[in-house]
């Protein structure tokens, strides 16, 4: 049985927590002034930038002091955990996007209005995962065949992604949302950015509640991927749960940088599914043959970048 590791001390997970609920009260309320808006390309622009910039500095803080209590090799072994594990989430949030993409499509949500229901999809998916970490740290702690459980999910789910890349979900079917609208009041129409309304004395909710079960429902799917997959990286709470923060905290404005784009990324999803795989592959031969992190690192960013790089090339090809 081991005992649950971490270079987090409590001043550590505290601090974190704090600027954590500081960026989301920003997010919430300061910028939340401008009322329901569209959040145009430049404004996404600018946040993904300063997301991705809060990260690396945090990253480097990280290192620096790491350097100064534990010393050099420490600090670089697990600053490259930190870096990786942020990239390995960023990478797998982007099919989060895809989904995004397709359930505001099927409801047709305003663009004023999408903001709102993902700054509150972003809560609730830091609270998930924040309590799926916990768990999944305590489990490899107690249970060390654990980790081969996550390594097997990961591989089939990799496989079953790439073979059905192509396929397009029909949210029409989907049991949850036809048990919501059997059991739940809807409106027909939205009314405003509200997820519900008082009509006679009796509450009915709107498409905007609907939309953000669905997305936080996602969320929830998304994570028994990506979880898993970062405790490919490495076993420590801390590095996992502020890199997957970090990856998280940044998925609003990425998505409104990215949804016009979605199309041109068709060739995405395979290089999600493969680099599943590989995780899962990575995981189950740990026992035997231990990738190092930095090779880890290389692959993702390969991956991800040839998949992108021919998804432009595909498009450009069929447009002339």
């Amino acid at each position: 049985m081991n005992e649950l590791q971490s270079i987090g001390t409590w001043w550590m997970w505290g601090g974190f927590g704090i600027f954590v609920v500081a960026m989301l009260a920003i997010d919430m309320f300061a910028l939340g002034r401008k009322g329901a808006h569209k959040v145009g390309a430049r404004e996404a622009l600018i946040w993904s930038l300063v997301w991705f910039t809060l990260a690396m500095v945090f990253g480097a803080a990280l290192w620096a002091w790491l350097d100064y209590t534990s010393g050099r090799a420490i600090a670089d072994a697990r600053a490259m955990e930190y870096l990786t594990g942020y990239l390995l989430e960023k990478t797998l949030a982007m099919d989060n996007i895809f989904v995004f993409v397709m359930i505001f499509s099927y409801f047709a949500v305003p663009l004023e209005y999408q903001k709102r229901i993902l700054v509150y999809g972003v809560l609730g998916a830091i609270i998930l995962r924040a309590l799926m970490i916990l768990i999944g740290a305590w489990l490899i702690a107690q249970f060390h065949w654990v980790l081969y459980v996550f390594g097997a999910f990961l591989l089939i789910t990799g496989i079953k992604m790439f073979v059905f890349a192509d396929h397009e979900p029909n949210l029409a079917t989907n049991p949850l949302l036809k048990w919501l609208r059997q059991h739940v009041r809807i409106t027909d129409k939205y009314h405003a950015d509200k997820f519900w309304i008082t009509k006679n004395g009796v509450r009915w909710f709107t498409p905007m509640f609907l939309v953000l079960v669905l997305i936080e429902f996602s969320d929830v799917i998304f994570a028994m991927d990506s979880i898993p997959a970062i405790f490919a990286i490495t076993n420590d709470p801390f590095i996992v749960f502020t890199s997957n923060i970090f990856a998280i905290m940044g998925l609003r404005a990425l998505y409104f940088l990215l949804a016009d784009m979605a199309e041109r990324f068709h060739l995405l999803k395979f290089g999600l599914a493969l680099v599943l795989i590989f995780v899962g592959i990575k995981m189950l031969i740990v026992e035997w043959f231990k990738i190092p992190v930095a090779v880890s690192l290389g692959v993702v960013v390969a991956v991800l970048g040839t998949s992108m790089l021919l998804s432009l090339l595909a498009t450009r090809k069929a447009k002339s």
